[in-house]
């Protein structure tokens, strides 16, 4: 891998003012400083790995593509502005944790996940390894007033990928004679989602089942990118309405298995709203949309099956469905709440919130919103990359680490590299059965794709 002068620096920027959401984050972390505001994610990658003095001479290399990186927030709590950063160290910011062993790779992984940032920096990168030789991982995570998930993503490219960028469904630019309209979808829209926070008599939230350690803990599963678009096109929704489908049916299985009670759940799903010429690097233009998923479907009357349809996942497997629980009734389910939001109309809407929505009713929503009174799941979906590389090693696979909010059960993460779609679960490590999350999602993804090829064969 090439090696430089780590202590090169890349040409300052200017000053940028915070933008809303930013603010809000950072709002949030003044209130509550015991709460862990980061996010991120992990490449594993196949090959020796670097040494640490290498790692870092190469990302500071890679910065130079990346200057917001070496920012420092200044301007107090009313007038944050992201300014270069005189004391910038690459130093500061990489890290190694080297495992005990070949049986030390979860101790080292999970302590690369928990590990505090440095004094003064927003973002950190962990090099792990020694369990075997030719293994490693690199873990990425950063402060969420810093970046969102698709600044992140765009990290990861800058650092590790190769390929084209993933596209970003953005609305066309507005027209002016078009304001009162879009002021009225926006309006609506945040209404209807305000309103569908509010407690229902007799709608009880999935409980948390015990008292948080935390201690953060990563399970991963993965299927082909492929099953996921092919179910989905079958249907006419998206790959991540597949996913939400999926998530629902392990949530299923997985209170069968755990015995903990989900009479709700409602997952929070990270929307991303830059406009085509904003910076992808760096700061938030997330919204926020709140969706609840079909973990528990009224029952309804039998419909006549194919025969050739497969037969059911015995529930030994962890299989939670009820009589009313087929997995296409939860995709209908989600497809039915997702379908607006890929609308032109409503892209436009969130991207004028997240625009021009004033500091104090965004941190408002975003509370409110991140409250474990309204929503119970963190759910992410990303395209990465087609594939990745440092020096001579290659990127064989990446797991999303979503934000954990305090009081909810998880946060999942779907990323798409190469030809896998890969879904993460981080939780603390006190949620029972919760390495089982992964291989409930692949089950489900399973068992909806057996059911459109049984519903597609000739009867």
């Amino acid at each position: 891998m090439p090696v430089s002068d780590p202590s090169a620096r890349p040409v300052p920027l200017p000053g940028r003012r915070a933008h809303a959401v930013d603010r809000a984050f950072l709002s949030m972390e003044r209130r509550h400083p015991d709460v862990r505001w980061d996010a991120g994610g992990v490449a594993y990658l196949s090959g020796p790995p670097p040494s640490l003095a290498d790692l870092r001479a190469y990302v500071g290399v890679r910065l130079g593509g990346l200057p917001l990186l070496t920012s420092r927030v200044e301007g107090g709590a009313r007038r944050p502005r992201w300014l270069p950063d005189p004391d910038f160290t690459v130093d500061r910011h990489v890290h190694e944790v080297v495992a005990d062993g070949p049986t030390g790779w979860d101790a080292a992984l999970h302590t690369a996940l928990d590990a505090p940032f440095a004094p003064g920096t927003y973002w950190g990168v962990w090099l792990v390894h020694g369990h075997v030789p030719d293994e490693y991982a690199v873990c990425y995570r950063f402060h969420h007033a810093c970046q969102d998930g698709s600044a992140a993503a765009s990290t990861f490219r800058a650092m590790l990928g190769e390929g084209e960028p993933s596209a970003r469904p953005v609305p066309k630019k507005g027209r002016l004679t078009g304001l009162p309209r879009r002021v009225g979808t926006a309006v609506g829209l945040t209404t209807m989602f305000l309103a569908g926070s509010l407690p229902v008599r007799g709608h009880r939230r999935a409980a948390a089942p015990v008292a948080p350690t935390g201690e953060r803990r990563l399970w991963r599963g993965r299927v082909p990118a492929d099953a996921l678009r092919r179910i989905a096109a079958a249907h006419g929704g998206s790959a991540h309405d597949v996913h939400l489908a999926a998530l629902a049916g392990a949530l299923s299985a997985w209170s069968a298995r755990s015995g903990v009670p989900l009479p709700r759940v409602r997952a929070l799903l990270p929307v991303d709203a830059r406009r085509p010429d904003e910076e992808q690097t760096w700061g938030n233009r997330c919204f926020a949309l709140p969706l609840e998923l079909p973990v528990r479907l009224p029952a309804q009357r039998p419909v006549q099956r194919p025969a050739q349809r497969p037969a059911r996942t015995a529930p030994e497997r962890g299989n939670g469905s009820r009589d009313g629980d087929s997995p296409l009734r939860r995709l209908e389910h989600v497809m039915a709440t997702t379908r607006r939001l890929r609308g032109e109309a409503w892209r436009q809407a969130i991207q004028d919130l997240v625009r021009y929505m004033p500091d104090r009713p965004t941190e408002w929503y975003l509370r409110r919103m991140l409250s474990p009174r309204v929503t119970d799941v963190m759910a992410t979906s990303m395209p990465i990359a087609d594939k990745g590389s440092l020096g001579d090693s290659r990127v064989t696979g990446v797991a999303l680490l979503p934000l954990l909010v305090p009081g909810h059960l998880f946060g999942v993460g779907l990323s798409y590299f190469g030809e896998w779609a890969e879904t993460s679960f981080v939780a603390d490590r006190a949620l029972p059965h919760g390495e089982l999350l992964p291989e409930l999602w692949e089950q489900a993804v399973g068992e909806l794709e057996g059911e459109v090829e049984a519903s597609s064969a000739p009867v």
